[in-house]
């Protein structure tokens, strides 16, 4: 299943969009450093925020949309589901 995806550092730190067909293992891949590029540059292991979308193209296209998003916005919908910014990883590991 297509996921659309935010992770950071800390609270209101950097943050990373990113889309994935298997959001476990690409959360893993983040939190392990196995990726180089900007998530391993900055540090960015926390998942903040993710959405699941039947469609892969709809979940590009709005993983397209949100890095286009100004940084407030970005805080706003992570704050919504998640206000207290927690890890959300090993809740979906179950």
């Amino acid at each position: 299943m297509p996921y659309v995806y935010i992770m950071t550092n800390r609270k209101c730190g950097t943050l990373y969009t990113g889309v994935t067909s298997d959001l476990i293992q690409r959360c893993h891949q983040h939190r392990e450093g196995l990726v180089d590029g900007f998530t391993k540059r900055y540090g960015l292991k926390q998942l903040v925020w993710y959405e699941a979308h039947e469609d892969m193209m709809v979940a590009i296209q709005r993983e397209k949309n949100i890095k286009h998003w100004s940084r407030q916005w970005k805080i706003e919908l992570i704050e919504k589901l998640n206000p207290h910014w927690d890890d959300l990883y090993e809740a979906i590991c179950g």
